[in-house]
């Protein structure tokens, strides 16, 4: 029997927690995707190819107004303005069919969010099914959602009555515990909603640290957390087969373990080869759906190389398809915590060993860079910043997050490195990509416990420790000034760059206060 709660909607027909083989005949016959030649379902996601940031908002009520970060990321939304907009969503489903998804959040039973998804797209269920945790059958009996979430992508806003900017939203509500989903088919909304909803409740509510990262543990019981934005090879580095996955992209760290919240992955396609990523690439069977590719012509095997419609490809897939995982997903206190970043200036040493105020800096400024040829307009490698790694889903403000990762990080002496993924002897255009085998080399002595006996030095700019050694790296390589063969340049160079970090940080240097200041880069005298 279909139990229904006080955020249930009326509907013409709910089906509640369908099998996969029928999701997937059920989207097939509705034309909402095909399979392809591996038996994954591939669709599309209409007009919104990725998240919607600047029409994602928060309800400002008794329990958002005074801790919630306000601004550009965590945009208000009136309550009564809510209230309307979710009747209009109800009386929109009176003559629906609707697919009903329980699930939970959290791989921590201490922490797990009971979660109820309602979908108008039968994939979109499926989809809820393979990114959060699948509950047994017995726990499934009296489910009583903790958050529900309710996303039609065919019910359209009006920005003139409703308050939204444009169609399309995604508006949380903390106090009624709803997150309403519109006028967009994109898929990763739902996941990044419950994530958002998460970031708020735990650290405010539990002291558990929300992080935008992957994870995994070594065969000795180790676990290693991977912070980085879209391009630093977090996904690649963290899938290692001579360690478990936890999870790839978001976690809790709580006073005696690292958790995965999600059940599933969430990976990016473009240009994806056995090669490159083989346990990506053979998770895309049966029960995992591709967004917005492509078939070569005459068949049904995907073309991964096909932009036509975004760049922004992805596959979702439960955890279960890949075969090194950690069960539950459930790791230790990390002993390392990586941050990646692809610099295209070619200043950021290979790896780096950071202070707790410089890994609470980094981790407030969590930059990147994009580079000519990336976007429209971008002619010279051009900084990213996202707080926290994350910043679109972090309704606090990042230093409330930092202060809660230096405590732990002090509490366990945990070694945090930033490791520099992008170019090395001269900026983009000039030098060349790190080598993947050298990031991998020195990943792995970190992890091993090689770099702890080594010589290191400090960076001139950064004033971080650089290994001076590192098994499986020529020592040059370590040494960005050295690669470039040439010094005024570099400085030069890399006083641009701590001139972007300086003004980026502008933002957060009040709250975040002086220890996490200086932990920041300085600019070198002279050039």
């Amino acid at each position: 029997m279909f139990m229904k709660h006080a955020n249930f909607p009326k509907v013409k027909k709910a089906y509640r927690n369908l099998p996969v083989p029928e999701l997937v005949e059920r989207s097939v016959i509705l034309g909402e995707g095909q399979l392809t030649d591996t038996g994954a379902l591939m669709c599309t996601t209409g007009a919104f190819t990725g998240r919607s940031p600047k029409d994602r908002y928060i309800v400002k009520d008794p329990i958002t107004e005074r801790t919630v970060w306000w601004g550009d990321i965590n945009i208000p939304f009136e309550a009564d303005k809510f209230d309307r907009l979710y009747q209009k969503m109800l009386k929109y489903l009176e003559d629906k069919e609707v697919y009903v998804r329980d699930v939970f959040a959290g791989a921590d039973p201490r922490y797990t969010m009971k979660v109820t998804v309602i979908n108008t797209v039968v994939w979109h269920n499926m989809f809820c099914h393979n990114m959060f945790i699948r509950p047994e059958a017995e726990e499934l009996i009296a489910f009583e959602p903790d958050f529900t979430v309710i996303c039609c992508p065919g019910f359209h806003a009006d920005p003139a009555s409703d308050g939204t900017r444009k169609a399309n939203f995604s508006i949380i509500n903390m106090e009624k515990k709803i997150i309403l989903i519109g006028g967009t088919g994109y898929s990763g909304e739902m996941k990044k909603g419950i994530f958002s909803a998460l970031n708020f409740l735990l650290p405010v509510v539990d002291n558990v640290l929300p992080m935008h990262c992957s994870a995994n543990m070594g065969k000795d019981g180790d676990t290693a957390i991977f912070f980085g934005l879209s391009g630093t090879g977090k996904t690649t580095l963290s899938t290692d087969p001579k360690r478990f996955l936890i999870g790839d992209d978001e976690h809790g760290w709580t006073e005696d373990n690292v958790f995965n919240f999600e059940g599933g992955c969430y990976a990016k396609t473009v240009g994806l080869s056995y090669e490159k990523e083989p346990d990506i690439y053979n998770a895309i069977t049966f029960g995992a759906i591709l967004e917005n590719t492509a078939f070569l012509p005459g068949g049904r095997e995907v073309d991964y190389n096909d932009i036509s419609i975004t760049e922004n490809t992805r596959v979702s897939y439960p955890i279960t398809h890949i075969r090194n995982i950690r069960k539950p997903s459930v790791g230790t206190i990390p002993e390392n915590i990586f941050f990646l970043t692809c610099d295209a200036f070619g200043i950021i040493p290979p790896i780096q060993k950071l202070s707790k105020a410089q890994a609470m800096y980094h981790f407030i400024s969590g930059y990147t860079s994009k580079v000519a040829g990336t976007e429209e307009g971008i002619t010279e490698p051009t900084p990213a910043f996202s707080a926290c790694f994350g910043a679109p889903f972090m309704p606090l403000h990042p230093a409330e997050y930092a202060r809660l990762l230096g405590d732990k990080i002090e509490k366990h002496q945990t070694r945090v490195w930033l490791v520099n993924t992008g170019w090395t002897g001269g900026p983009y255009g000039i030098g060349s990509r790190i080598k993947l085998k050298y990031t991998r080399a020195m990943i792995d002595a970190a992890l091993s416990g090689a770099l702890d006996d080594v010589n290191y030095r400090p960076h001139s700019v950064f004033n971080s420790l650089i290994p001076e050694s590192c098994p499986g790296v020529p020592d040059k390589v370590l040494s960005p000034r050295q690669t470039w063969n040439d010094d005024k340049a570099f400085y030069e160079t890399a006083n641009k760059l701590v001139h972007k970090f300086h003004h980026n940080f502008k933002t957060f240097e009040a709250i975040a206060g002086k220890e996490i200041c200086e932990g920041g880069p300085l600019l070198k005298s002279g050039y």
